[in-house]
This record gives structure tokens, sequence and C-alpha cells, in this order.
């Protein structure tokens, strides 16, 4: 089938009040804001208060999302919520949000992808649209990851922060603007490089398991950048060559925001100069699923994504899952 035939008809973002930077890192870990800038590009991230949710978060972010889209709660027909950090494990946590919107016709679920989980829930909406079980998606990608992280651990604290993006995605393409390709691929067999190790029904939650601190999440970092970097140059030209366009025709490269590092590895494959790549980890750390909609959000705010750009969204996470979108906006 001839693409675009489905496209993001609003954006919205919210973001948790308490700004964390770098200097409370230095009071209380063995780093400073200078180790933090250098290697990761972190300057500052976002924390939730301990009544903030993922579900009652993304209210704040579906509304903004909703209004420019011109529509309301009432006529989402399916609610996708990425994210890994979900309110319970039972139910889902687009299960609460619809609740909390009153969308009573929407279908709810989850995705579990980690930070690919926004990439993932768009290839879903699009899928769903095209095959006419829906007209209006919403697709919310929020993160709580401050729950998950273990904040005496140096090598993990520094990075996470807390938020939720959000997307409507509707049918049609007004002007030719649209999703033109999708991309999305995993390999489990890596999953333990980047892993919450107990907790779950494999190993359940335990005295012993909160002594040895494993109900918080682990990382590989080396492996986890090299996998990082070499699957997400995959994802860049395949999203590329599906869309049909040439590197060139790029408009803007909206990668997941894990450090500058993985960034400017990626924009180099890709053949994007740095003034067309959106960069907000400085300000907001990895906030996994939230990230790339957490940027295209601020990128629309400050008049960088604008109508008719073609747009590249590129992402890598837990399982390990990597996928990408070009999108004409």
């Amino acid at each position: 089938m001839k693409r675009p035939f489905a496209h993001v008809a609003g954006l919205g973002v919210y973001l948790p009040e308490r700004v964390v930077t770098n200097r409370e890192f230095e009071a209380r870990l063995e780093t400073s804001d200078q180790w933090i800038v250098e290697r990761t590009g972190i300057r500052e991230r976002r924390y939730a208060g301990p009544d903030e949710t993922v579900a009652t978060m993304a209210v704040g972010a579906t509304g903004q999302a909703l209004a420019r889209a011109g529509i309301a709660a009432k006529d989402l027909d399916i609610i996708i919520v990425a994210t890994a950090t979900p309110d319970h494990l039972v139910p889902s946590t687009a299960c609460y949000l619809q609740a909390l919107l009153d969308a009573p016709k929407a279908a709810a679920f989850d995705i579990a992808a980690a930070c690919s989980g926004f990439v993932y829930g768009l290839t879903m909406a699009e899928a769903l649209i095209c095959a006419g079980q829906a007209q209006h998606v919403l697709v919310v990608g929020g993160e709580k990851l401050t729950c998950i992280t273990d904040q005496n651990d140096r090598s993990t604290a520094i990075l996470f922060g807390d938020g939720v993006g959000a997307a409507v995605v509707s049918p049609g393409a007004p002007e030719g603007r649209g999703i033109l390709s999708t991309f999305i691929k995993s390999n489990g067999a890596l999953a333990e490089l980047l892993y919450i190790p107990g907790g779950g029904t494999r190993d359940p939650m335990s005295e012993e398991i909160l002594r040895s601190r494993s109900n918080y999440l682990k990382m590989a970092g080396r492996e986890v950048f090299k996998h990082a970097v070499l699957t997400m140059a995959e994802a860049c030209d395949e999203a590329i060559a599906r869309a049909g366009i040439k590197p060139e025709e790029i408009d803007l490269l909206v990668p997941h925001q894990a450090n500058n590092r993985i960034i400017d590895a990626t924009a180099k494959h890709a053949g994007i100069p740095p003034e067309k790549v959106v960069v907000t980890v400085d300000r907001y750390g990895n906030t996994s699923a939230a990230s790339i909609p957490m940027a295209l959000a601020h990128a629309e705010a400050t008049g960088r994504l604008k109508p008719g750009m073609v747009v590249l969204l590129v992402a890598f996470g837990a399982g390990f899952t990597w996928g990408s979108t070009v999108v004409r906006w």
C-alpha cells in the first residue's frame, strides 16, 4: 500500500516540576558535574513526585496532544502506552489512562519495548489505522524511571529522568504529510546486558532481592553502547531506504536521548550534520520511551520542527529492541 495513510495530528508533553542537576549527585556519589557532562552530555533531569505516576502524568501530555489534533478523548479508538515503568503489573497503565481521560470507546494496552517503545507504538498505530481498526490512536511514551533506578549506583543513577510525551495518530495525509516508513527489530539473546534481575515471576520479590538491590536496573554500559551504535545505524539505513529517500533529504534527526556519544555516532553514520539533530538529553536525561516524543515536542515548541519537514526517528532499548520511522511532518 502506498504511504502515507496516517499522520501525527498532535503532540503533547508533561514534565515533572522537580529539576535535579548534576550537583546533587556530587554531594552523595563519587562523581562530578564535569565527569557526567563529558561522558553523557546530561546536565539535569526531571524527577516525578511521589504522587505522580505514568498514567497521571500522561493526562497532561495527552490533553495537549488532543487539543492540537482537534479531537476529544471520546474520539479515541485505541490508547497505546509504551513504558518500562507501569503503574502496576496488572492492569495495563493504558487502562488507567483510559479511565482518567474518560475515553469510553478506546481499547487500551501497553507496549514493553523500553526505549524503543514510542517507535513501536507509532508502528502499531499506523498498522491499526491501515487495517481499518481505528481512526484515532493515542500513542504515549511515559516513564517514572527514578522508581527502578538504584540511586546509590553511580553508573545508572546519573542517567535517567521522568516524563511523558504523547502523540495522536490519525488517518489521511494532509498535503502529503505522514508516516513514510517504519522499521522495528529485536534480539532477546542480549537481554541481560540491560535488565532488572529480580522482582518478576522468574525471580519473585523477596527479602533477598531487596537486600541485593536486584529489583533495580542493571546495565553493562560498554556493551550496551556498542550495540546501541550498531543497531541504530542499521535502523537509520532501513527507514531511509524504505521511505525511498536519500539521507540528505532528512531535515531533522530525532534519536533516542540516551547520551551524546550515541547520538553523535548515529548522526555521523546517517550522514546528518549536527545542526539537523535534535538533542534534549542535556535537560531531561534518558527518559526511555518518553525521550523521542519529548524531543519532538521540544523541537516543535522551539520552532525547529515545522510542517513539511522530513523527520527521522530512531531508538534503541532494553530487550534488545530497536526501530526507526520516517515522517513527513
